[in-house]
């Protein structure tokens, strides 16, 4: 699994003009799901998103994770994530998870996090989506599952 983790002062995501989610300070990830990827990827990368040292401590310093904090985690799903640009102009998305495996692993990420303490919210599996955000920092972090980066 695959996410691009955002330090952000605030975030929303909209579906079709209306507002199916908002946070105040936390964290909002982008989760992708590869062909590979299982339940134990989905925990580990809820264990190291909620436990990401980025937060401000007292002195200003990225010294505190979101269970320290009591901050949110936002999870938006992004096939796109495992998209392959290497060769050509039109990225491959053959190591991408069907719909049928990613929502589930997505689900267990959000289930996850939550048992370990911190709210969260979502956006809506497979819909066009718009995030907006407002980046704190810019503090942005990608994470890999298999550690390919």
């Amino acid at each position: 699994m695959r996410a691009v983790v955002q330090r952000v002062r605030s975030a929303r995501i909209e579906v079709d003009g209306g507002c199916v989610a908002q946070m105040p300070a936390g964290l909002l990830a982008l989760v992708g799901v590869g062909v590979g990827d299982g339940e134990a990827s989905a925990h580990e990368l809820a264990r190291r998103i909620v436990g990401l040292r980025v937060l401000d401590d007292d002195a200003g310093r990225m010294n505190r994770s979101l269970l320290e904090t009591g901050g949110t985690l936002g999870v938006v799903s992004q096939f796109t994530l495992l998209g392959d640009a290497r060769s050509g102009r039109r990225p491959s998305y053959a190591r991408a998870a069907p719909a049928a495996q990613a929502e589930p692993l997505v689900e267990a990420v959000v289930a996850a996090a939550r048992a370990l303490g911190v709210p969260v919210v979502t956006g809506r599996f497979g819909a066009q989506m718009q995030v907006h955000l407002v980046n704190d920092g810019p503090v942005t972090l990608l994470l890999d599952t298999d550690k390919t980066f």
